[in-house]
């Protein structure tokens, strides 16, 4: 009864503070622009592999584009939405990381042993070698491929660098945050470096660039070089709007009235991120790229509430498994779609980009067996059915067990106490900690009050390890059926245990000195030789570093803090 009146309590509060707003479903922002059903005339086939071009923001919240009703300023986000189609059922990763890698391989995290947090810098762990990248398929298929902004892949060696796995060019940052201007990172006090790297040189000269400038006129370079006769491929992996929270002051300036400070720095950095976009679509016009182009926009993650981000209305944050860190904002333009000025509700993951473009591409997906992606193209064009029925947000073995998870609570078939989230049809299904749980409202007042959705956090939370929710009639989770429907909970159960059959062990490797930026010209990069860097990797931790923390003060008080930063989602992730 507690947990119901809370819930109430901190909705009738919302309601009357006018925070709780359904304009976000209004016709006019998420529903169709207009129906297409009576479009006199639709694109020809295609002539020839259009160029690719595919955008992705770094942390921005879903409620943080305007056409989801946000106090932020994206015209041209909007304009590109409404023109082409808006994926209202798409799905991407909790954390930079594992985005990135299903984006790249087309598989899930469990699938390439990089299911548990991120890749940090001084990790000799990347990307497995074993798996054949979305640019190398697309590089078979006869397309230039270059790639602008944040890598987070790894890069311990050089055969983990994007020059290696399929990129023909690359301007950009290795390691997971960095400064804006300086491009220095650092990995805890006194471990810091510089990170911007052209090809696999570290450049240096490009210092005092903002970035989100930098890598716009870097995609302008290449598109005005290249011939619109022959396909491209541009992977633009924006570091807006990560922290740190930095932006130009005169996107700052629009923003003055924002009480919040983070707010408004935030609104600053994404507004500047939306005319960068703007200035890539006009260069593919002005170089005749755009009449044969499918541009693909994705965030990588759900927003970093307490850094500026808003996921309003949906539950949780960054780094959690509520739809708040799961649901992301898509959508595709492109004058090739079939039906355009619609929004789509076909269920697509994050995955499904590789077998989709490299079908559009006219490559060859037959050498690449068990993919977790599909092709949904036809969906998004046609308006076709999705192929996709469900999506294994992850199984992660590591991560903080639940205090009150047991075998027993699984129905003896399923340990709840493992951090775990699946989706089948409209039900939905986490066990374990899925993370922070509240609903954070856009921060628009200064030091609002936050109380309340902490405690309704920690009462509905209470002695839980397993949550069932109906995400079509429930998409914001305030309803918990797994009491209500145990039958759904076991059957869900059972489909964890089939994706778990197929995992393979976690790559977590412990960190190595010797990637330290000092011993490396103070830069991050590459710092294991091809002959030594199997000693280094390994399943989790090895044994002899877990013998070598315990008789080192400072090295346990270091992996305090690495799993408290865990724990809480800081910024680092």
């Amino acid at each position: 009864m507690a947990v119901y009146a809370l819930t109430g309590f901190s909705l009738v509060s919302l309601l009357s503070f006018g925070y709780l707003s359904w304009d976000w479903m209004k016709p006019s922002l998420v529903a169709d622009v207009a129906t297409d059903s009576m479009e006199k005339s639709l694109p020809p086939a295609f002539t020839r592999p259009p160029h690719i071009i595919f955008i992705l923001t770094d942390d921005q919240g879903y409620h943080d584009v305007g056409y989801h009703g946000s106090d932020i300023q994206t015209p041209t986000l909007d304009r590109l939405a409404a023109e082409g189609v808006k994926l209202e059922n798409y799905y991407i990763q909790p954390i930079c990381t594992p985005s990135r890698s299903q984006l790249i391989t087309g598989r899930y995290q469990i699938h390439t042993g990089l299911q548990h947090s991120i890749i940090r810098p001084r990790q000799p762990n990347c990307l497995p070698l074993d798996q054949v990248t979305l640019p190398q398929k697309l590089q078979e298929a006869g397309y230039s491929t270059h790639m602008v902004g944040k890598w987070h892949l790894g890069f311990y060696k050089k055969e983990c660098l994007p020059t290696r796995r399929g990129f023909d060019t690359f301007l950009g940052s290795l390691t997971g945050n960095v400064d804006y201007y300086t491009y220095d990172n650092c990995d805890g006090p006194g471990v810091c470096g510089y990170d911007l790297h052209e090809g696999e040189d570290v450049a240096w000269d490009q210092s005092g660039k903002y970035s989100t400038f930098l890598y716009t006129q870097r995609v302008s370079k290449i598109l005005a070089s290249h011939s619109p006769k022959e396909p491209i491929f541009i992977y633009v992996a924006f570091q807006a709007v990560h922290t740190p929270l930095q932006s130009p002051k005169e996107y700052i300036y629009r923003y003055r009235s924002m009480g919040n400070v983070a707010r408004r720095k935030y609104a600053a950095m994404v507004t500047c991120m939306d005319e960068a976009v703007k200035n890539i679509t006009w260069a593919l016009k002005k170089y005749g790229y755009y009449d044969n182009s499918v541009i693909v926009f994705s965030t990588d993650n759900g927003g970093q509430t307490f850094s500026g981000g808003s996921n309003w209305p949906l539950r949780g944050r960054k780094g959690t498994y509520w739809e708040g860190g799961v649901r992301g904002i898509g959508f595709v333009h492109s004058p090739l779609i079939k039906r355009k000025r619609r929004t789509s509700w076909a269920l697509v993951h994050i995955t499904d980009w590789y077998p989709t473009l490299v079908s559009l591409a006219r490559g060859n997906l037959s050498n690449v067996p068990g993919l977790d992606g599909y092709n949904v193209w036809p969906a998004i064009s046609e308006g076709k059915e999705s192929p996709r029925t469900e999506i294994l947000h992850n199984i992660d073995p590591l991560y903080n067990h639940a205090k009150y998870g047991s075998l027993e609570d699984g129905f003896g078939i399923w340990n709840t106490a493992v951090q775990a989230s699946i989706r089948v049809g409209e039900w939905k299904l986490l066990t374990g900690d899925p993370g922070y749980s509240d609903w954070i409202p856009p921060q628009t007042l200064t030091n609002f009050p936050g109380s309340w959705w902490n405690l309704e956090r920690l009462t509905d939370g209470l002695r839980k390890s397993v949550w069932l929710f109906n995400i079509t009639a429930d998409p914001y989770e305030r309803y918990d059926l797994s009491d209500q429907r145990p039958d759904v909970v076991r059957t869900l159960l059972m489909r964890l245990v089939h994706y778990n059959r197929t995992a393979i062990p976690v790559r977590y490797p412990a960190e190595n000195p010797r990637a330290h930026p000092d011993f490396n010209g103070g830069a991050w990069g590459p710092w294991a030789s091809e002959d030594d860097a199997e000693e280094w990797e390994g399943i989790g931790e090895p044994l002899k570093s877990r013998n070598k923390k315990k008789k080192c003060k400072i090295c346990k008080l270091r992996s305090f803090f690495r799993k408290l930063n865990t724990r809480l989602m800081s910024n680092r992730i």
